[in-house]
């Protein structure tokens, strides 16, 4: 039996995302957010608060799932922006946004965060992008 503390994800995160599916660093969350498509990636490590918590390679794997996030975002989406951000300000334990913005959308150019009230998906709605996102991360 092992002495290491097991990887809780934070209630926060869980209560306010969907589940898309696990890279072999991260799990990767949708955001319950219609208004704005995005993606939450936390590294599956006890303990994490901060990028540099993460060691070398450890870090290098999370910036790759950024990396291929970003892209199968972009590519399901055609957004104008992408935004990567890893801020910890109300949630501590260390995750990633990459959060899919539109020249139309409701808070640009501003940042997402603090513009109007959340608008939460119908469940086939969400249950729809997460399949796909599943898919373009080749989850499915």
């Amino acid at each position: 039996m092992s002495d290491a503390a097991p990887f809780i994800l934070d209630p926060q995160l869980e209560a306010d995302t969907f589940p898309v599916g696990d890279l072999a660093l991260s799990t990767v969350r949708l955001m319950d957010d219609a208004r704005f498509p995005w993606v939450i990636l936390v590294p599956r490590r006890p303990g994490l608060a901060e990028l540099i918590d993460l060691e070398g390679e450890t870090r290098a794997s999370l910036t790759d799932e950024i990396d291929q996030v970003s892209r199968a975002l972009k590519t399901l989406t055609e957004c104008d922006k992408l935004n990567v951000a890893a801020l910890g300000n109300q949630v501590r334990q260390l995750h990633v946004h990459v959060i899919a913005r539109f020249a139309a959308d409701a808070a640009w150019p501003r940042p997402v965060w603090g513009v109007a009230e959340r608008r939460t998906y119908a469940a086939p709605q969400a249950m729809l992008l997460v399949a796909r996102l599943r898919a373009a991360l080749g989850l499915a």
